[in-house]
């Protein structure tokens, strides 16, 4: 097969095929067949736009062709299928236990069962049928359930957001089989070549549930409603844990898959030998536009009813030197009360596979590093907690809105205008100001107005913005060598829990590379 980049069609044509012949410089009868590697958007030279495509393709006389586009862009392709045969030859004497079965979990999780290690799962929260029920519970009715909600359960936090699968990693050999696991068990199969892929939560919630049968079916065991207390170790070496505060469970290998959340866990481990670091992340807001503006801004007014709703990411430094970005973009979205503790509010974002809602979201966000809230390991975890704290109070549990204008203006909303509120859980009026320190607050401002600069609109006086923004990643770093393991032997630090990954797809990664690890020192189950 040749690989073929670069391959422009214009969005109101269908002729791909034609446009591979042009590129190649042969007749469109000498193409046995094509498959889309790659699909992207080119709206730069607005009103035209184009799909832009990587292609590989069957063609009669392939290395006449060859000959003929001596280019970048034509060559023979050659993609690796993913493979692991370095396993190891220690015993297990005890059980392989993976903590959480977010993205992390789920990918060590079944990757360790498809090659033999029948491995123990244990969830803090619910299976993702019971788990969906409670979220609605708390969506609708604010009861929530501290152990399973939209950051705890089956799936992890990712199952309760877009299912957005863009990242910045470099790893195309092990995420090309994330995707290909994710479309094995119900995943639509453009999210392998799309340039912003991403799966929706409602369909990925059966993706979950999917995942979870094939690794019982393969030998391996889940435990929901069963939270990790505590580690028992001697001279640096693991032992066994305790679940649930009372049940001992011996383990040679512990993968901590736990999450960005975990906070009571993350005070646990801070009592333990483990070696934990604060680390950098980012607070803000969520800001909500009429999509429809957001598309005229992308794709002009030619075509932004008839093209899948647009998404935007926009960057900005600050005459203060820090930096505010969009994080988490839901175009057809909403914005959902995530917390997971009494007494404490936090956002995000979520969309279906269809995004057909009427707006936009995505967090409007602050980077702020230990300078800011102190060196310890959990300094920015208490950080974090007085924020939600106070956002909570001020409108007694419920989402905390306000305009644009009048937080600029720094008081309180008292009506919507051109922009429809869309939010899973309670909101009411409130002023954002009294939220957050001063550099935050002028940062954010500073921020919005200039990307109302990059997208017309983006700081207009009628969007909706909503707090707080505080779980865009991990507030702590649990310290591991170059084979993955912590200080203490035989424990596993995995996932954007730990601090190694930010978002869905960079965290399966990281639990496949934790899979590895494991995998090339223990020898396999003699059942496998």
């Amino acid at each position: 097969m040749i690989r073929v980049r670069q391959v422009k069609v214009d969005v109101r044509k269908n002729n791909l095929k034609e446009e591979i012949s042009n590129k190649l410089r042969i007749n469109i009868q000498d193409i046995n067949d094509f498959k889309i590697i790659k699909e992207s958007i080119d709206s730069r030279k607005k009103p035209q736009i184009f799909y832009v495509y990587e292609v590989d393709v069957d063609v009669k006389n392939e290395s006449d062709v060859l000959r003929k586009n001596k280019n970048n862009d034509v060559f023979i392709s050659q993609d690796e299928e993913y493979s692991f045969n370095d396993f190891g030859n220690k015993r297990i004497n005890n059980r392989i236990v993976v903590v959480g079965s977010g993205p992390a979990g789920l990918f060590t999780s079944y990757m360790l069962a498809k090659y033999g290690y029948n491995p123990l799962v244990i969830e803090r929260g619910s299976k993702v049928e019971e788990r969906i029920q409670k979220v609605n519970e708390f969506w609708e009715q604010g009861k929530l359930d501290t152990e399973c909600n939209v950051q705890f359960g089956e799936g992890g936090a990712g199952t309760f957001s877009d299912g957005k699968l863009n990242t910045l990693i470099k790893d195309n050999y092990r995420m090309k089989e994330v995707f290909k696991t994710f479309v094995k068990f119900g995943a639509p199969e453009d999210i392998m070549y799309k340039s912003k892929p991403h799966i929706g939560t409602d369909i990925l919630r059966e993706v979950v549930k999917n995942m979870r049968e094939e690794i019982i079916r393969l030998g391996g065991e889940f435990r929901f409603n069963t939270k990790l207390t505590s580690i028992n170790y001697d001279n640096n070496e693991l032992k066994s844990i305790i679940v649930n505060e009372k049940e001992e469970i011996k383990c040679d290998a512990l993968v901590l898959a736990i999450g960005h959340s975990a906070r009571d866990t993350f005070e646990m481990l801070n009592k333990t030998a483990l070696e934990l670091l604060p680390k950098p992340f980012a607070i803000g807001v969520r800001i909500q536009h009429n999509q429809s503006m957001i598309n005229v801004s992308q794709y002009g007014h030619n075509y932004y009813e008839t093209l899948e709703n647009a998404s935007y990411k926009l960057t900005h430094t600050c005459k203060n030197k820090r930096g505010v970005y969009t994080f988490c973009m839901c175009p057809g979205g909403y914005v959902v009360n995530s917390s997971s503790e009494e007494g404490m509010l936090s956002i995000n974002g979520m969309s279906y596979r269809d995004r057909n809602s009427k707006n936009a979201n995505s967090a409007v966000i602050v980077t702020i590093n230990p300078d800011d809230y102190g060196h310890g390991a959990l300094d920015g975890m208490y950080f974090q907690r007085d924020l939600e704290k106070k956002t909570y109070k001020m409108c007694n549990g419920k989402i905390p809105t306000q305009l644009f204008i009048d937080y600029l203006n720094n008081k309180k909303s008292n009506s919507y205008k051109s922009v429809e509120p869309l939010f899973k859980g309670s909101y009411d009026f409130a002023n954002l100001n009294d939220i957050f320190p001063d550099y935050i607050n002028e940062s954010l401002k500073e921020g919005i107005n200039d990307f109302g600069n990059k997208i017309k609109g983006f700081n207009s006086d009628d969007a909706i913005i909503s707090a707080i923004e505080s779980r865009t990643s991990s507030p702590i770093k649990i310290v591991r060598n170059d084979k993955f393991e912590s200080n203490i032997k035989g424990i596993y630090p995995c996932g954007e829990g730990a601090g190694y990954a930010g978002g869905i797809t960079s965290s399966a990664v990281d639990g496949i590379k934790v899979f590895e690890q494991i995998a090339s020192i223990y020898e396999r189950s003699k059942n496998e």
